[in-house]
């Protein structure tokens, strides 16, 4: 009777040990930014998302979206590695504002200026659109 409740004990305990290792279900949230206008902004996003997420995503980030016409990028992520403030941590830190966070300064200086905010002069320049990739 010994043996078994020990069994059973240290089999539970097993159970318990791999549930923790596996990452739960990913989750997404949703950033709006005015500064994601542009596909030189998105490109630039990106890049560092890619960066961020590493070379085996062990990082936590799954994947993302990002609408050039509502300024807003989805990220798909594990709860359990990074949460929603991390995330906005890594925008802000990529130079992009979001609805409740500036971007780092250091960063921010480094965008172009069609990427600035848009009472700094940043966006589309008139006549000049910067939603469609020029053509290379």
């Amino acid at each position: 009777m010994m043996k078994r409740s020990l069994a059973l004990l240290c089999g539970v305990f097993l159970f318990l040990a791999t549930q923790a290792q596996t990452p739960k279900t990913p989750q997404w949230v949703t950033f709006k930014s005015p500064q994601l206008k542009c596909w030189e902004c998105k490109d630039r996003l990106e890049k560092y998302l890619f960066r961020e997420k590493g070379p085996n995503n062990d990082s936590g980030i799954m994947k993302w979206q990002i609408v050039m016409s509502t300024g807003t990028i989805r990220i798909q992520y594990y709860p359990t590695l990074i949460d929603a403030g991390y995330l906005k941590t890594v925008i802000n830190n990529a130079g992009f504002d979001t609805e409740d966070s500036k971007a780092t300064e250091d960063s921010y200086k480094m965008l172009p200026p069609v990427c600035k905010r848009p009472e700094e002069g940043g966006g589309p320049q008139k006549g000049k659109p910067c939603n469609i990739p020029p053509m290379q």
